[in-house]
Protein backbone atom coordinates (compact mmCIF):
# COMPACT_ATOMS: atom_id res chain seq x y z
CA UNK A 1 0.00 0.00 0.00
CA UNK A 2 1.18 3.65 -1.02
CA UNK A 3 1.87 6.15 1.35
CA UNK A 4 -0.92 8.15 0.18
CA UNK A 5 -3.31 5.54 0.54
CA UNK A 6 -2.16 5.05 3.97
CA UNK A 7 -3.67 8.55 4.64
CA UNK A 8 -6.94 7.49 3.16
CA UNK A 9 -9.81 6.59 5.87
CA UNK A 10 -10.66 2.88 6.55
CA UNK A 11 -13.04 1.05 4.65
CA UNK A 12 -15.07 -2.44 4.71
CA UNK A 13 -15.11 -3.74 0.78
CA UNK A 14 -16.64 -0.38 -0.64
CA UNK A 15 -18.53 -0.22 -3.63
CA UNK A 16 -16.00 1.75 -5.97
CA UNK A 17 -18.41 4.37 -8.48
CA UNK A 18 -17.04 5.98 -11.61
CA UNK A 19 -17.06 8.04 -14.28
CA UNK A 20 -15.34 11.27 -15.82
CA UNK A 21 -18.33 13.70 -15.48
CA UNK A 22 -20.57 14.78 -12.42
CA UNK A 23 -23.37 12.43 -13.87
CA UNK A 24 -21.88 9.38 -11.60
CA UNK A 25 -22.99 11.11 -8.23
CA UNK A 26 -26.92 10.27 -9.17
CA UNK A 27 -25.09 6.70 -8.24
CA UNK A 28 -23.26 7.16 -5.01
CA UNK A 29 -26.77 8.98 -3.70
CA UNK A 30 -28.86 5.89 -4.89
CA UNK A 31 -26.25 3.90 -3.18
CA UNK A 32 -26.46 5.97 -0.09
CA UNK A 33 -30.46 5.15 0.12
CA UNK A 34 -30.53 1.75 -1.04
CA UNK A 35 -27.17 0.52 1.30
CA UNK A 36 -27.43 2.90 3.85
CA UNK A 37 -23.96 0.82 5.39
CA UNK A 38 -22.21 0.28 2.35
CA UNK A 39 -19.16 2.01 2.54
CA UNK A 40 -18.35 3.74 -1.16
CA UNK A 41 -15.23 5.00 -3.19
CA UNK A 42 -16.51 8.12 -5.38
CA UNK A 43 -14.12 8.97 -8.15
CA UNK A 44 -14.41 11.11 -10.66
CA UNK A 45 -11.75 11.21 -13.17
CA UNK A 46 -12.07 14.65 -14.21
CA UNK A 47 -8.64 14.63 -16.25
CA UNK A 48 -10.11 12.14 -18.79
CA UNK A 49 -12.92 13.87 -19.21
CA UNK A 50 -14.74 13.14 -21.56
CA UNK A 51 -15.28 9.49 -22.28
CA UNK A 52 -17.82 9.99 -24.88
CA UNK A 53 -15.56 11.29 -27.74
CA UNK A 54 -12.31 8.64 -27.08
CA UNK A 55 -11.55 5.74 -29.23
CA UNK A 56 -12.08 2.51 -28.07
CA UNK A 57 -8.68 1.73 -27.44
CA UNK A 58 -8.12 4.47 -25.39
CA UNK A 59 -11.44 4.10 -23.32
CA UNK A 60 -9.85 0.14 -23.28
CA UNK A 61 -6.64 1.66 -21.43
CA UNK A 62 -8.51 4.26 -19.66
CA UNK A 63 -10.67 1.69 -17.80
CA UNK A 64 -7.54 -0.75 -17.51
CA UNK A 65 -6.10 1.57 -15.40
CA UNK A 66 -9.00 3.45 -13.51
CA UNK A 67 -9.43 -0.67 -12.34
CA UNK A 68 -5.88 -1.25 -11.03
CA UNK A 69 -6.03 2.14 -9.05
CA UNK A 70 -9.33 1.25 -7.37
CA UNK A 71 -8.88 -1.99 -6.85
CA UNK A 72 -6.19 -0.66 -4.40
CA UNK A 73 -9.22 -0.39 -2.03
CA UNK A 74 -10.58 -4.00 -1.89
CA UNK A 75 -13.68 -3.12 -3.30
CA UNK A 76 -16.71 -5.52 -2.95
CA UNK A 77 -17.77 -4.43 -6.31
CA UNK A 78 -17.07 -1.96 -9.42
CA UNK A 79 -19.44 0.50 -11.19
CA UNK A 80 -18.60 1.49 -14.27
CA UNK A 81 -21.17 4.56 -13.61
CA UNK A 82 -21.19 5.79 -17.41
CA UNK A 83 -23.21 4.12 -20.57
CA UNK A 84 -20.51 4.68 -23.45
CA UNK A 85 -17.60 2.55 -21.95
CA UNK A 86 -20.00 -0.01 -19.94
CA UNK A 87 -21.46 -0.47 -24.13
CA UNK A 88 -18.42 -0.27 -25.63
CA UNK A 89 -15.17 -1.67 -23.53
CA UNK A 90 -16.78 -3.36 -20.33
CA UNK A 91 -17.08 -6.87 -21.91
CA UNK A 92 -13.87 -7.01 -22.47
CA UNK A 93 -12.30 -6.17 -19.28
CA UNK A 94 -14.30 -7.75 -16.93
CA UNK A 95 -12.17 -10.69 -16.77
CA UNK A 96 -9.08 -8.73 -15.91
CA UNK A 97 -10.48 -7.94 -12.02
CA UNK A 98 -11.25 -10.19 -9.72
CA UNK A 99 -14.52 -8.37 -7.83
CA UNK A 100 -17.66 -8.30 -9.50
CA UNK A 101 -17.70 -5.24 -12.18
CA UNK A 102 -21.36 -3.64 -13.64
CA UNK A 103 -21.93 -0.74 -15.78
CA UNK A 104 -25.13 0.80 -16.95
CA UNK A 105 -26.53 0.08 -20.17
CA UNK A 106 -29.62 1.30 -22.06
CA UNK A 107 -32.95 -0.55 -20.81
CA UNK A 108 -34.40 -0.73 -24.60
CA UNK A 109 -36.09 -4.41 -23.43
CA UNK A 110 -38.25 -2.68 -21.05
CA UNK A 111 -38.49 1.07 -22.93
CA UNK A 112 -40.28 -0.93 -25.53
CA UNK A 113 -42.13 -3.05 -22.75
CA UNK A 114 -43.82 0.83 -21.80
CA UNK A 115 -43.53 2.83 -25.35
CA UNK A 116 -46.42 2.97 -27.63
CA UNK A 117 -44.35 3.73 -30.35
CA UNK A 118 -40.80 3.46 -30.59
CA UNK A 119 -38.19 4.36 -28.07
CA UNK A 120 -35.40 7.04 -28.19
CA UNK A 121 -31.96 6.20 -26.61
CA UNK A 122 -30.29 9.56 -25.61
CA UNK A 123 -27.06 9.73 -24.98
CA UNK A 124 -23.69 10.93 -26.18
CA UNK A 125 -22.16 10.59 -29.77
CA UNK A 126 -19.80 7.93 -29.51
CA UNK A 127 -22.61 6.08 -27.90
CA UNK A 128 -25.09 5.74 -30.06
CA UNK A 129 -23.31 5.97 -32.95
CA UNK A 130 -20.97 2.75 -32.09
CA UNK A 131 -21.87 -0.83 -33.59
CA UNK A 132 -21.50 -1.89 -29.94
CA UNK A 133 -24.72 -0.35 -29.17
CA UNK A 134 -26.47 -1.75 -32.22
CA UNK A 135 -25.36 -4.97 -31.38
CA UNK A 136 -26.60 -4.81 -27.78
CA UNK A 137 -29.84 -3.36 -29.33
CA UNK A 138 -30.49 -6.25 -31.47
CA UNK A 139 -29.85 -8.75 -29.03
CA UNK A 140 -32.23 -7.35 -26.38
CA UNK A 141 -35.15 -6.87 -28.76
CA UNK A 142 -34.85 -9.21 -31.34
CA UNK A 143 -36.64 -7.99 -34.85
CA UNK A 144 -38.23 -4.99 -32.51
CA UNK A 145 -34.44 -3.16 -32.83
CA UNK A 146 -36.42 -1.68 -35.42
CA UNK A 147 -38.56 0.71 -33.20
CA UNK A 148 -35.10 1.80 -31.10
CA UNK A 149 -34.11 4.96 -32.15
CA UNK A 150 -29.84 6.40 -31.61
CA UNK A 151 -30.02 9.84 -30.93
CA UNK A 152 -27.10 12.11 -30.04
CA UNK A 153 -27.96 13.75 -26.78
CA UNK A 154 -24.60 15.42 -26.42
CA UNK A 155 -26.21 19.22 -26.50
CA UNK A 156 -28.48 17.93 -23.36
CA UNK A 157 -25.30 16.70 -21.69
CA UNK A 158 -23.31 19.71 -22.22
CA UNK A 159 -26.24 21.34 -20.01
CA UNK A 160 -25.56 19.37 -17.16
CA UNK A 161 -21.29 19.64 -17.73
CA UNK A 162 -21.32 23.32 -17.99
CA UNK A 163 -23.41 24.09 -14.57
CA UNK A 164 -26.44 25.52 -16.38
CA UNK A 165 -29.23 23.54 -15.44
CA UNK A 166 -27.92 24.93 -11.77
CA UNK A 167 -28.28 28.90 -12.30
CA UNK A 168 -30.30 29.14 -15.69
CA UNK A 169 -33.10 27.31 -15.14
CA UNK A 170 -35.37 29.00 -17.91
CA UNK A 171 -32.79 28.93 -20.18
CA UNK A 172 -31.97 25.49 -20.30
CA UNK A 173 -35.90 24.43 -20.18
CA UNK A 174 -35.87 26.19 -23.46
CA UNK A 175 -33.13 24.09 -24.50
CA UNK A 176 -34.82 21.04 -23.69
CA UNK A 177 -37.87 21.91 -25.01
CA UNK A 178 -36.12 22.96 -28.30
CA UNK A 179 -34.36 19.81 -28.56
CA UNK A 180 -37.17 17.35 -27.70
CA UNK A 181 -39.33 19.44 -30.22
CA UNK A 182 -37.17 18.71 -32.92
CA UNK A 183 -36.63 15.12 -31.74
CA UNK A 184 -40.35 14.66 -32.34
CA UNK A 185 -40.29 16.58 -35.93
CA UNK A 186 -37.88 14.14 -37.24
CA UNK A 187 -39.51 11.11 -35.08
CA UNK A 188 -43.37 11.49 -34.31
CA UNK A 189 -43.74 8.26 -32.97
CA UNK A 190 -41.84 8.27 -29.73
CA UNK A 191 -43.16 6.37 -26.73
CA UNK A 192 -40.59 6.44 -24.26
CA UNK A 193 -37.06 7.55 -23.76
CA UNK A 194 -33.81 5.77 -21.52
CA UNK A 195 -31.75 8.17 -20.05
CA UNK A 196 -28.33 6.77 -21.97
CA UNK A 197 -26.13 9.19 -20.08
CA UNK A 198 -25.49 9.50 -16.52
CA UNK A 199 -25.82 13.32 -17.09
CA UNK A 200 -29.21 13.10 -18.63
CA UNK A 201 -30.88 11.79 -14.89
CA UNK A 202 -29.93 15.52 -13.69
CA UNK A 203 -32.44 17.39 -16.36
CA UNK A 204 -35.31 14.62 -15.66
CA UNK A 205 -37.63 17.40 -14.44
CA UNK A 206 -36.54 19.62 -17.24
CA UNK A 207 -37.32 16.52 -19.42
CA UNK A 208 -40.51 15.96 -17.68
CA UNK A 209 -41.82 18.82 -18.66
CA UNK A 210 -40.98 18.54 -22.66
CA UNK A 211 -42.11 14.91 -23.15
CA UNK A 212 -45.42 15.69 -22.23
CA UNK A 213 -46.03 12.18 -19.66
CA UNK A 214 -43.49 9.96 -21.77
CA UNK A 215 -41.71 7.04 -19.86
CA UNK A 216 -37.87 8.09 -19.31
CA UNK A 217 -36.19 5.05 -18.21
CA UNK A 218 -32.69 5.41 -15.91
CA UNK A 219 -30.04 2.46 -16.85
CA UNK A 220 -28.84 2.75 -13.23
CA UNK A 221 -32.14 1.48 -11.71
CA UNK A 222 -31.08 -2.29 -12.69
CA UNK A 223 -27.55 -1.71 -12.16
CA UNK A 224 -27.92 -1.04 -8.62
CA UNK A 225 -30.49 -4.20 -8.53
CA UNK A 226 -27.36 -6.13 -9.37
CA UNK A 227 -25.09 -4.46 -6.64
CA UNK A 228 -27.38 -5.41 -3.78
CA UNK A 229 -26.57 -9.04 -3.80
CA UNK A 230 -22.57 -8.76 -3.11
CA UNK A 231 -22.86 -5.62 -0.81
CA UNK A 232 -20.91 -5.29 2.48
CA UNK A 233 -21.82 -3.82 5.70
CA UNK A 234 -19.55 -0.99 6.25
CA UNK A 235 -20.13 2.44 8.05
CA UNK A 236 -21.64 3.98 5.31
CA UNK A 237 -18.38 6.28 4.67
CA UNK A 238 -17.80 7.86 1.04
CA UNK A 239 -14.43 8.88 0.12
CA UNK A 240 -14.12 11.13 -2.55
CA UNK A 241 -11.75 11.30 -4.92
CA UNK A 242 -11.05 13.43 -8.01
CA UNK A 243 -8.04 13.94 -10.79
CA UNK A 244 -7.94 17.40 -12.61
CA UNK A 245 -6.14 18.62 -15.51
CA UNK A 246 -5.58 22.71 -16.62
CA UNK A 247 -9.76 22.80 -18.21
CA UNK A 248 -11.35 20.34 -15.79
CA UNK A 249 -10.07 21.51 -12.30
CA UNK A 250 -10.74 19.78 -8.95
CA UNK A 251 -11.87 23.14 -7.88
CA UNK A 252 -14.42 23.70 -10.31
CA UNK A 253 -15.94 19.94 -9.94
CA UNK A 254 -15.83 20.99 -5.95
CA UNK A 255 -18.14 24.18 -7.00
CA UNK A 256 -20.47 22.29 -8.72
CA UNK A 257 -21.25 19.82 -5.89
CA UNK A 258 -21.69 22.56 -3.65
CA UNK A 259 -23.88 24.19 -6.06
CA UNK A 260 -26.07 20.68 -5.92
CA UNK A 261 -26.09 20.68 -2.47
CA UNK A 262 -23.51 17.56 -1.88
CA UNK A 263 -21.19 18.42 1.22
CA UNK A 264 -18.68 15.92 0.29
CA UNK A 265 -15.35 17.31 0.32
CA UNK A 266 -12.90 15.75 -2.73
CA UNK A 267 -9.06 14.54 -2.18
CA UNK A 268 -7.50 15.47 -5.58
CA UNK A 269 -4.98 12.11 -6.89
CA UNK A 270 -2.82 11.75 -9.15
CA UNK A 271 -4.28 10.01 -12.69
CA UNK A 272 -3.85 6.45 -12.90
CA UNK A 273 -0.74 5.39 -14.94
Amino acid sequence: MTDQMLDFPALTKPVAVFDAGIGSYAAVAALQRALPRQDLVYFADRASFPYGSKSRQELLDTMRRTFDFLLRFDPAAILVASNAPSITVLDDLEDMVSVPVFGVRPPVKEALAQANGNVAVLGVKSLVESAEMRAFAATETGDQVRRVLFVNASPLVDLVESGAFLFDQTGVQQKVDAFISELDAQHADIGAMTLSSTHLPWLRSFLERSVEGRPLLDPLDSALGAIGPVAVEGQGQVLGLVTENDRYTAGDFQRMLDRLGIALPLRVVPHPA
